[in-house]
């Protein structure tokens, strides 16, 4: 299978590079196709609700960025899979653009699954970032839920929880 993970962390070495990391391993060891795509180190402005891309466009932004590298990536992708920092109840700003960057295609064709990783200090501040996914990714795409994964405080980069998520790449079919 084909996963795109957009990493909407802007620290590369972070508690979500982490996670994002772990995952990669253990769906690369079970045979899966894993690109990710760090977000905060791209060019990847907003959208600019000009609506070329359902005009003139064909499927195509007029916006010449580095969303230009993700789209062929979520043509491919069988699954996508948002990795995002919690800092004030949603994604990051950087994976919040790229998200809605993804109106051009509208429904990428091969895309059946998701999944969602999220980081934060605290608990009980994700409730923002799983409304987004379950509304905009499940909901709308018509995509599969494969899971919801979040550490916060000392879970971030605990054995655990890299162990966590190491196991749901591997057990991915």
């Amino acid at each position: 299978m084909k996963i795109l993970v957009l990493n909407g962390s802007p620290r590369p070495s972070g508690n979500t590079a982490a996670m994002v990391n772990a995952f990669a391993a253990g769906a690369r060891e079970s045979g899966h196709q894993v690109d990710i795509v760090p977000v905060c180190q791209k060019h990847i402005a907003g959208c600019l609700a000009c609506e070329y891309c359902h005009t003139k466009g064909n499927g195509r932004c007029i916006q010449r960025d580095d969303m230009q590298e993700v789209y062929p990536l979520l043509d491919e992708a069988e699954m996508i899979v948002l990795a995002s920092p919690i800092y004030y109840h949603g994604f990051t700003g950087q994976l919040q653009c790229a998200v809605n960057r993804i109106y051009a295609l509208d429904k990428p064709k091969k895309l059946k699954k998701a999944a969602l990783i999220m980081s934060s200090g605290s608990n009980h501040v994700y409730c923002g970032a799983i409304y987004e996914y379950q509304n905009s990714f499940l909901n709308y795409l018509g995509l599969e839920d494969m899971g919801i994964f979040s550490a916060y405080g000392k879970e971030n980069k605990s054995d655990k929880k890299l162990q966590e998520l190491y196991q749901f790449g591997l057990q991915l079919k």
